[in-house]
Parts: C-alpha cells; sequence; structure tokens
C-alpha cells in the first residue's frame, strides 16, 4: 500500500516536470499506482469506472454552459463595453487605468467565469491603452494578471461548482453568495496597489467625464451587468438551480450578442460551439482523472494519514490553517486550480471540519489561495497569457507582480482568519 501511494506521487511530478498536460500526468499517475495493487485488466477497469463515475454529475453541466457563455459575452463586445463603464466611473482618480483595469477584470472574470479568458479580452483592450498613456507595460501586464483572477471568486464561477461537488457538503448557491465579500476585497486590495504604483511613478489620469457622456457609457453596459443579476437572482430566489441558471445564462448570452449588441454574426456560432467543446472537454477529463487519483488516495488512507498528522502536529486552528495555505501556495504553483480541489478537498476538509471550521469558509480559502498559483511560475497559466498580450518576459512580469502577491496575500490572511468575511452573506440569505 505505502509502496503504490509512493508511486502515484513520484509518477505524477516526475510526468509533471516533463511538461505532460496536467491531465495526462493525473491519469497515468494514477493508472501506474493502481498496476502496484491489483492486476491490468481490473486497474484499467476501475480506473475509468472512476473517471465516468467522476463526470456523472448533473451539477457538472453548469460547467460546460457557463463555459459557452462565457465565450459569447468574449465574443460579444462586452469587454469594451465593461472597460468604458469602468472608465466612466474612476478613469479620472489617481492611476485610473490601472484602476479601470481592474473593475474589468472583475467584472469580465465573474461574468465569463474564467481568468483566462479575462486576462485575454481585458488585457487585449487594456494593455495596449495603458502603453499608449505612457504606464510600464511590466506593469501592465503583471496588474491585469493578478486582477484576473478575482472573477473566479465572484459568482457565477465554474471552480465554485467543483468545489461544491468535491465538498459534497456544501450547495452551489451558498458559495456562489460567499464569494462576492473576498472577491471585493481582492478586488480592492488589487486597486489600492496599482493606485499607489501609478501615484509614486506619476502615470497620467483621464479627464472626468461630463455625466452627459458617461451617462450612455454606463447605459451601455447595464445589459451585460444583469447576467450577473439574472443568474444569482434566480438561484438566491430558489426559480432555478445553478444548472439551469447556466443554460438560462447561455440563452442571454446569445442573445445579446447576436440580437442586441450585434458584435457576433450568426455564421461565427459554430466557430464559438466548437471552442466551447474543446474547452469543456479539457475541463471535465481534468475533473475524471482528478477524481480517480481522490479514490486512489482514499483506497491508500492518504487523506487519513495526513489529517492525523497534522492533528499531531497542533490542535490550534490558526496553525492548521496556517499549515494549510503554505502546502495549497505551493501546490498552486505546480497544479492547474481544478485538479487541485478535486484531490485536495478531500484530504484537507475531514481536518478543518475536525476543528470546527465550516466547508464554505475553508472553500473560499481554498480558492483564493489557489488563485494566487494562477499567477507564479512554473505552471501559472494566467501568468504566461499575461506575458503574451504585455510582450514581455516572465523575469520581467515578476518584478511588480511582487507587491500584488503581498496584497493577494494579506487578503488570503483576513479571509481565512476571519470566517464571517465568507459567511456572514450567505447567512443574510439563510444558506449557510
Amino acid at each position: 500500500m505505502e509502496l503504490s501511494g509512493a508511486v502515484l506521487l513520484v509518477s505524477f511530478f516526475v510526468l509533471l516536470i516533463l511538461n505532460i498536460p496536467v491531465a495526462i500526468c493525473i491519469g497515468l499517475a494514477t493508472l501506474l499506482a493502481m498496476l502496484f495493487s491489483i492486476d491490468f485488466t481490473a486497474a484499467a477497469t476501475t480506473m475509468t469506472q472512476r473517471m465516468a463515475g467522476g463526470m456523472n454529475s448533473f451539477a457538472l453541466l453548469a460547467i460546460p454552459f457557463f463555459i459557452l457563455s462565457g465565450l459569447l459575452m468574449g465574443r460579444g463586445g462586452i469587454a469594451h463595453r465593461l472597460i468604458e463603464f469602468a472608465k466612466a466611473l474612476i478613469g479620472s482618480l489617481p492611476g485610473g487605468l490601472a484602476l479601470v483595469n481592474v473593475i474589468s477584470c472583475a467584472l469580465f472574470g465573474s461574468i465569463s467565469g474564467s481568468a483566462v479568458a479575462a486576462t485575454s479580452a481585458i488585457g487585449g483592450f487594456m494593455v495596449p491603452m495603458m502603453n499608449k498613456e505612457g504606464y510600464d507595460k511590466n506593469f501592465n501586464g503583471a496588474i491585469t494578471v493578478a486582477a484576473s483572477t478575482t472573477g473566479l471568486l465572484i459568482p457565477p464561477s465554474n471552480i465554485l461548482i467543483v468545489y461544491s461537488l468535491a465538498s459534497g457538503s456544501v450547495s452551489i448557491a451558498a458559495l456562489f453568495i460567499a464569494g462576492y465579500v473576498p472577491g471585493l476585497l481582492l478586488t480592492l486590495s488589487l486597486m489600492a496597489i496599482g493606485a499607489i504604483y501609478a501615484h509614486r511613478k506619476g502615470y497620467p489620469t483621464a479627464d472626468r467625464l461630463p455625466l452627459k457622456e458617461a451617462l450612455p457609457k454606463l447605459l451601455d453596459a447595464i445589459p451585460s451587468l444583469l447576467l450577473i443579476v439574472i443568474v444569482i437572482g434566480g438561484i438566491v430566489g430558489g426559480v432555478f438551480t445553478a444548472t439551469e441558471a447556466s443554460a438560462i445564462a447561455v440563452l442571454y448570452s446569445l442573445l445579446l450578442a447576436v440580437g442586441f449588441y450585434r458584435e457576433v454574426k450568426l455564421g461565427e456560432l459554430p466557430g464559438i460551439l466548437l471552442k466551447a467543446t474543446e474547452t469543456s472537454a479539457v475541463v471535465l477529463l481534468l475533473i475524471g482523472t482528478s477524481t480517480a487519483m481522490s479514490w486512489m488516495l482514499s483506497f491508500e488512507n492518504i487523506p487519513q494519514t495526513i489529517s492525523q498528522t497534522l492533528l499531531t502536529l497542533s490542535e490550534n486552528p490558526l496553525l492548521i490553517l496556517l499549515i494549510i495555505n503554505l502546502i495549497l501556495l505551493v501546490v498552486g504553483a505546480f497544479m492547474d486550480m481544478t485538479p487541485a480541489v478535486l484531490i485536495f478537498t478531500p484530504i484537507f476538509l475531514p481536518v478543518v471540519t475536525e476543528l470546527g471550521i465550516s466547508p464554505l469558509h475553508f472553500g473560499m480559502m481554498m480558492i483564493l489561495n489557489l488563485c494566487i498559483g494562477l499567477c507564479t511560475p512554473p505552471v501559472g497559466s494566467v501568468l504566461f497569457v499575461g506575458c503574451s498580450i504585455a510582450k514581455t518576459s516572465m523575469t520581467a512580469i515578476i518584478r511588480p507582480l511582487l507587491p500584488m502577491y503581498l496584497a493577494m496575500i494579506a487578503t488570503l490572511a483576513l479571509v481565512t482568519y476571519i470566517p464571517a468575511l465568507s459567511e456572514w452573506l450567505p447567512g443574510q440569505f439563510g444558506l449557510n
């Protein structure tokens, strides 16, 4: 049994170092570990059963729908309208364009549910605009990379759906509502860093728009922002489930992009559907292989061993949460969010619940922690996209990212040690 567990962990990291896609790393490592306990036929059968079982969930239907909705929004001119909306609100403040970047990423990320999509869509507009105004291109890329993660906390968010599945005890509605306060805190902390940096560098601010010019920009963005109201309002009000809300989001996005804004032509829809299918397939493969690995870890009693080890070290919840956060920060630097949530939630959730920490609170802490990993080398997917958009190198973009890392870690500390930041708002809706 111990040999199988060692094979699982060692083979996974070896494959990861060889730059094999993460889903393949997880699947091959799990299958190799099984072969040390059972014969090939039984191992292959168990592997396929666990993968199929992991993907066989009605709640997971929400993910491809939200992915399609996000793609429609991305192609439908939403990013440009949200940027104009943010400029009208705060463009005249110190470091105005940096603040506009953060707000736009938060809004678009929450609508699309994807940090990579937010980096691409908002960065594609904002980075050239900031370059033109004299902002440093490395800073422009850095603020886009960090800000794009805020949308993973602000619903609708696919990773919150994945955590709901992994925990087995927290509703998607509760997670959606819980994400607002941590997401807002992260947004404000990054805005503060952007404003301080811009003030120190003497970057220009935009002129304050008169009301007659600002109002049309605000009105133009309202239909896009209504998606959040419709989805979250419907879920909290009990009108429809999260899965049904995802289908409604697709219908609304389609009407908005094709009918109202007319940015997407009917001939472009097959390409958008194909892209949504490809992205969904990657996510679901990650979910399937991660579920199989999670089962193998449980089969080897690894979660129980880690739980006993952590509780042996200390029964102080503050210290245990610190240790878990440090482990997850390392994990996030090497692993994508979806497999990290599916694999490590069953390992750490029993530990924190035994210490009296709610699964809802732990979920917010875990997601925020792993958001930092998206911005850190060597595997940070958002970091690579940001470097490409800003036309800079990873080493150059890391320096302006350092104060943003500190802001994100400070926000993580607040969310970790003040449970009310995650639990208060769901409690107001009776969702705790």
